[in-house]
Parts: structure tokens; C-alpha cells; sequence
């Protein structure tokens, strides 16, 4: 059962705290991460003194409206730290991301940073990926084609080859970066890796939202308040 917007706050708050003056922040999508952007701008309004680097439009806008800096990856292509939620999260810290299709500018902000925090509720939490579907962000160009390859690579790993265009509103889901979306509901993900090389090897696929070796902390809202937790390297 997910968590309420009061203990989403609440982990925002605690990331919040790993946050220094003269940071360079990449700054998440999603309900969490807009809760995080919420206390950001409380934290950037009594004198935090950070610059971020958004990724969707959505948490642009938000922040635009909360007075938060705002920069480019092309005017600072390092960052010290990025603060995003996710759709999955497993014990080696491996996610799944892209819920809310911003997976492709995700992924090059967080590698584009110098640690990666995330931060989430205890209902991601998962013994194995998969039961939440892989956002993949393909080229419209093709896309049958594309969609065909990908369930080629899902029978070559015994996953089940569900493979969806989304949708919104009666459209075909378009990216801020211009693509759409296939949800590929695989199922239990055995060797993430190996699927996401093989998902990387398609032509048509742009990026996809296994985020691997990424994450470097996770700060789980409960309902016991918040645990933060570390990888074990």
C-alpha cells in the first residue's frame, strides 16, 4: 500500500539533509521526487544555494514556480549528486525506472552525477524486478519492427513477451525528447544485465529503464518514518 503524501514529504525532507551550498543537483520526475522539489524550494527560499538540472519538463515547471536555479547539462555537464524516485528497487539496488516516461533523461542526468540517491516508498521495495514493466524509449520510426526485436530478446531469457504501446488519451505517448514508450511487462527479471545489454543492442531502442550500478542510497518512506539505505559494494 503506498504511503501518503505526508510521508513522501517527510523523505524529501531527509534527503534534503544530505544537500550542501554550491551543489549541482540533477532533479527527479515523479510524485515523490515532486514532494522532494516541494522542500527544495522551502530549503532553496531560506538560503540554499544550489543549482539543478531537471529531468522532464514537469519538474522544470515545478521548480520555475518554487524559484529553484535551474541550469542545462550542456552549461554544467558534471553533477554532484542526483535526487529521483522509482518504480522498482531491488536488493542490489538495481530499479526500474520510467513510470512516468522521462527514463531517457533520467538515466544521462544520473550519469552525468557523482553519486545517485533515490528516494521512494517501502511498497518498491522487491526481492526481484519485473512485476512493475520496463519502460522502453524506442523511435516512432520502425517501432513494429522494434517491438518484434524486443520480444525476440524477451523469449531468448524465458520472460513473457508482453509488449505494449502506451498510450494517452486514445494518442500514442509522446517524450519530452520526442519518442514514445513500450511497456514490456517481462515478469521476473532473472539477469538484468544481460537484458539490458540486449535491450541496448536493438537499433530501435533509444534507452530503457533498467537503472543498474546507479543508485547509491535509497531513503524508503514507511510507516515507521524514513530508513535510509546503502549499497553494499
Amino acid at each position: 500500500m503506498p504511503v501518503s503524501d505526508e510521508l513522501k514529504t517527510e523523505v524529501g525532507r531527509a534527503v534534503c539533509d544530505s544537500i550542501q551550498s554550491g551543489m549541482r543537483l540533477g532533479i527527479g520526475t515523479g510524485s515523490t521526487a515532486e514532494a522532494f522539489i516541494s522542500v527544495l524550494g522551502e530549503k532553496v527560499a531560506q538560503g540554499l544555494d544550489i543549482v539543478g538540472v531537471p529531468t522532464s519538463e514537469r519538474s522544470a515547471e515545478l521548480c520555475r514556480e518554487l524559484n529553484i536555479p535551474l541550469t542545462t547539462l550542456d552549461e554544467v555537464p558534471e553533477l554532484d549528486l542526483t535526487i529521483d524516485g522509482a518504480d522498482e528497487i531491488d536488493p542490489d539496488f538495481c530499479l526500474i525506472k520510467g513510470g512516468g516516461g522521462a527514463l531517457l533523461r533520467e538515466k544521462i542526468v544520473a550519469a552525468a552525477s557523482k553519486t545517485m540517491y533515490v528516494i521512494a516508498d517501502e511498497s518498491k521495495l522487491v526481492e526481484k524486478l519485473g512485476a512493475f514493466g520496463v519502460p522502453i524509449e524506442a523511435n516512432l520510426f520502425g517501432i513494429a519492427a522494434t517491438r518484434l526485436a524486443i520480444k525476440k530478446v524477451a523469449r531468448q531469457y524465458d520472460l513473457i513477451d508482453d509488449i505494449n504501446m502506451r498510450m494517452n488519451g486514445g494518442e500514442v505517448f509522446i517524450t519530452d525528447g520526442g519518442h514514445c514508450i513500450v511497456d514490456a511487462s517481462f515478469g521476473h527479471i532473472r539477469d538484468a544485465d544481460a537484458l539490458n545489454k540486449s535491450l541496448l543492442s536493438i537499433p530501435g531502442v533509444v534507452q530503457h529503464g533498467l537503472f543498474i550500478d546507479m543508485a547509491d542510497k535509497v531513503f524508503v518512506a514507511g510507516q515507521d518514518g524514513v530508513e535510509i539505505l546503502e549499497r553494499k559494494i
